[in-house]
């Protein structure tokens, strides 16, 4: 049986954000990330909370994402570089406005927003993240009746997942294929890009 990506990758045990801060010193230009294994809130002083990580990675231009449980008092998070063309959620954001203004920002992190604010990806989720429609959704929306009072129930994680589902569509036909599914997913009274068993 294959393993599952990442399985065999590099593991680093922490226990404060201040080893954090000095392990992503001494680590942040590597190419590839690491396993973050902390233990649960139950360790009481050994406990790592995730906004703690998160906040650090962002100081040293690195980004968490998936997670995993590693056994009854540990759990894993991936820790890694952000790569280029990474878009800028909201509440990343807001961690380093707040992270600049305490004075906790590091130079490779604030690399990292400097070629996002070149590249765009900075703003990219801005208006995805206020809600905006944009024309070619709602031109479909509006052809197929009954559909944009669909979409404008669904909640507001739905139309912000489908909307960044569009954003980052490499090309007119996937992104025509996109809007089609959102679409045909308000006509039937569904949720779009929802996975299904079976």
């Amino acid at each position: 049986m294959a393993k599952r990506p990442l399985e065999d990758a590099e593991e680093v045990e922490l226990t404060s954000r201040a080893a954090l801060r000095d392990w992503l010193a001494a680590n942040h230009a590597r190419d590839r990330g690491v396993w973050l294994v902390s233990y649960k809130k139950a360790a009481g002083d050994r406990y790592l909370p995730m906004g703690e990580i998160v906040r650090e990675c962002l100081c040293w231009g690195w980004v968490d994402s998936l997670s995993r449980g590693k056994d009854d008092l540990r759990s894993m998070v991936w820790i890694a570089p952000r790569k280029p063309g990474s878009n800028w959620s909201k509440i990343n954001k807001d961690h380093v406005a707040a992270l600049e203004a305490e004075e906790s920002m590091q130079p490779p992190g604030r690399a990292v927003i400097d070629r996002a604010k070149a590249d765009g990806t900075w703003t990219a989720l801005d208006e995805v993240e206020a809600g905006v429609v944009p024309r070619d959704l709602e031109a479909a929306l509006t052809a197929r009746p009954g559909t944009r009072a669909v979409w404008d129930g669904y909640p507001r994680s739905v139309t912000r997942a489908a909307l960044e589902q569009l954003l980052n569509a490499r090309t007119p036909a996937t992104r025509e294929k996109r809007i089609r599914a959102i679409v045909e997913a308000a006509e039937a009274g569904e949720r779009p890009f929802q996975w299904r068993k079976g």
